[in-house]
């Protein structure tokens, strides 16, 4: 069993210890992206959540400072991929440059332009019900239109972010 000590008075909130202490705590990452003035635009988040059965809701939280988010947030649906363990380049992939997101990636595109990724586990249609600022992100609601999943026999485990890395699930 591992014992903390009381925390310091003069406690060290700086960032670069925030980003690790928070890092301890894994999280599935998703892809969320759509079409866009005719071209693909996506991001990789590791703050995904389920919210509401009723109604359907999850959300994602985006950094301020995003360059895709202005552009992402103008379309009429986002497509929101639960990423697989395999998809760790991928997701590499989404966070590098913009033109280069979605190079051989596999996707599939609704009527109302929302982008998910072909192998992911658990795939949906959204639109944003609303947007929440808290402090230097935002959180963002997303409205589900539809949903698929992989048969969960044989889909693989999810993609997990932890310490600044990607693993997986062990079972």
């Amino acid at each position: 069993m591992t014992v903390f000590s009381p925390f310091p008075t003069n406690q060290d909130l700086d960032p670069a210890r925030l980003r690790e202490a928070f890092g301890v705590f894994p999280s599935g990452v998703v892809a969320v992206a759509a079409e866009v003035d005719g071209r693909q635009v996506g991001l990789a988040a590791s703050s995904f959540t389920s919210v509401s059965l009723d109604p359907p809701l999850v959300s994602f939280s985006v950094a301020n400072s995003s360059k895709t988010w202005p552009d992402l947030r103008r379309a009429r649906h986002l497509g929101v991929t639960i990423l697989a363990d395999h998809h760790g380049a991928v997701c590499r992939q989404l966070a590098g440059p913009v033109d280069d997101r979605f190079t051989g990636v596999a996707t599939s595109v609704t009527a109302d332009g929302a982008v998910t990724l072909d192998e992911g586990l658990a795939r949906f249609d959204c639109s944003i019900h609303r947007e929440l600022e808290a402090g230097d992100h935002t959180i963002v609601l997303l409205l589900l239109h539809a949903v698929d999943h992989a048969d969960q026999r044989t889909a693989g485990q999810p993609l997990v972010f932890h310490r600044s890395g990607f693993g997986s699930v062990a079972v």
